[in-house]
């Protein structure tokens, strides 16, 4: 499958799911307004389920949806996708860059941030910065676990590996840095890596 039809595939789930989680959040809202005082733990426990899930979708819509490099995202939005998906997880991200940015290249940043998730199993934090055209992005945490043909797999096209349904942003990284014109380079220590494009 290309990475086009892909992309295709991605944005049709998104957009097929934010509408009925949506309405699941609102029809939630609504339990709250009209329940007795003091909230129940299952009326919290649902609201902070589908907030995750809205926050997940939002940003699994930029990693995964089409991206042309004419059509730009703002830096407002971005922002507002990492802070909801960061909210009760394991990391934090740090999104420095200023002005707005080509959606092609915001996606290729949201497919490695994920790629640096698998490597920090702790969790931590996830600074992304321009150091003039090019985006860097640097993951840091209490523990790192790389797997190193997988990450070689992003850099190598010898390199051959068989990924798993969670590691589906490892195999997308290589075509669509490729189609935007880039050259992946990733470094790492002991407690950071990385990865700019």
């Amino acid at each position: 499958m290309n990475a086009d039809l892909a992309a295709l595939i991605g944005a049709r789930i998104c957009h097929d799911l934010i509408s009925p989680i949506g309405a699941i959040g609102n029809g939630v809202e609504l339990l709250t307004m009209s329940a007795p005082a003091g909230a129940s733990p299952e009326l919290d426990l649902i609201a902070e389920s589908v907030r995750n899930a809205n926050a997940r979708i939002r940003f699994f819509r930029i990693a995964y949806g089409a991206a042309s490099k004419d059509h730009i995202i703002g830096r407002q939005e971005v922002i507002s996708v990492l802070t909801a998906t960061a909210q009760g997880g394991r990391f934090t991200y740090f999104w420095k860059i200023e002005a707005d940015q080509s959606r092609q290249l915001v996606r290729i940043a949201f497919l490695l941030l994920q790629c640096l998730e698998t490597a920090m199993p702790l969790g931590g934090e996830i600074l992304v910065v321009k150091d003039g055209e090019q985006y860097v992005i640097t993951g840091s945490g209490p523990r790192l676990v790389i797997d190193t043909v997988l990450w070689d797999s992003l850099t190598n096209p010898n390199v051959q590996f068989d990924h798993k349904a969670a590691q589906v942003q490892f195999a997308l990284v290589p075509s669509v840095i490729a189609d935007a014109g880039r050259e992946l380079t990733i470094s790492h220590d002991a407690h950071s890596i990385t990865v700019r494009f």
